[in-house]
């Protein structure tokens, strides 16, 4: 099993965007590269907004081997994220 993705939709001009911003950078340093953490910007790659069915932002995607393993819409807490994301990683163990 590959490495676990969380990707980020999110746009500038969004707040609850910003808010999510400093819950992810924590991640980002408790997961180290056990998770790869990708930012994507709707207004500037609408393609891939559009090839994971973005209609509300903040979206926060967990992927592994190319498959949507859990999708969080709206602002997160991190003890929601980091569940799923110790969840994910023991299963692929």
């Amino acid at each position: 099993m590959g490495k676990p993705i969380l990707i980020d939709f999110y746009a500038d001009w969004c707040p609850p965007c910003k808010a999510q911003t400093p819950i992810i950078e924590e991640l980002e340093n408790k997961f180290g590269n056990k998770v790869a953490f990708r930012k994507v910007n709707v207004d500037k790659d609408r393609q891939m907004a559009t090839k994971y069915g973005v209609r509300s932002i903040p979206m926060l995607v967990i992927e592994v081997d190319g498959k949507i393993i859990k999708q969080f819409v709206g602002l997160t807490q991190a003890d929601a994220l980091e569940a799923t994301l110790n969840e994910v990683l023991s299963s692929s163990k």
